[in-house]
């Protein structure tokens, strides 16, 4: 499991790029509420550790996983360093979850070679509620605190 092999939510804040003055949007999915506000505040948490202003941090939430990518177009233009895209679609019985995970991970993907402010990929895609919860904020740690570590390296990167 990738989960266990390496993880950013151990992290070192000392060797971190100086993040201060970094300006952060998050777009939140409202679909799965309880897992994605787990992400969301284990950003928001890792975020304003690293020394980021609360007041630095734009949050903008949309219906669902798949709005995600507009969400994030959108905060690129508000003049922000990066984006985290926070999401969550779970396995059901139909092939939905193959079209949403797919759309949701082309369409970031085009951000980031269309545009040069960098969005970052929080989207569990798991096959069930409890692998969602272990990942946001469960046993298995919580991904929302590994992407706020990606978003500061990447603004950094795209500063430099």
């Amino acid at each position: 499991m990738a989960t266990l092999n390496k993880n950013l939510f151990n992290y070192d804040k000392s060797s971190l790029p100086k993040s201060n003055d970094f300006k952060i949007g998050i777009v939140v999915s409202q679909w799965n509420h309880k897992v994605t506000n787990g992400l969301l505040n284990g950003a928001l948490q890792t975020l304003e550790d690293c020394g980021l202003v609360y007041g630095n941090i734009s949050i903008k939430y949309v219906p669902g996983s798949f709005e995600l990518i507009y969400g994030a177009k959108i905060m690129q233009a508000c003049d922000v360093d990066a984006v985290i895209a926070i999401g969550c679609v779970i396995q059901g019985e139909t092939k939905h979850f193959d079209y949403v995970c797919q759309g949701v991970t082309q369409g970031i993907k085009d951000l980031n070679v269309l545009n040069d402010v960098p969005v970052i990929f929080c989207l569990l895609t798991d096959n069930n509620m409890q692998q969602s919860l272990d990942r946001s904020g469960g046993k298995l740690g919580n991904k929302g605190v590994e992407a706020a570590i990606t978003a500061i390296k990447m603004a950094a990167l795209n500063k430099s």
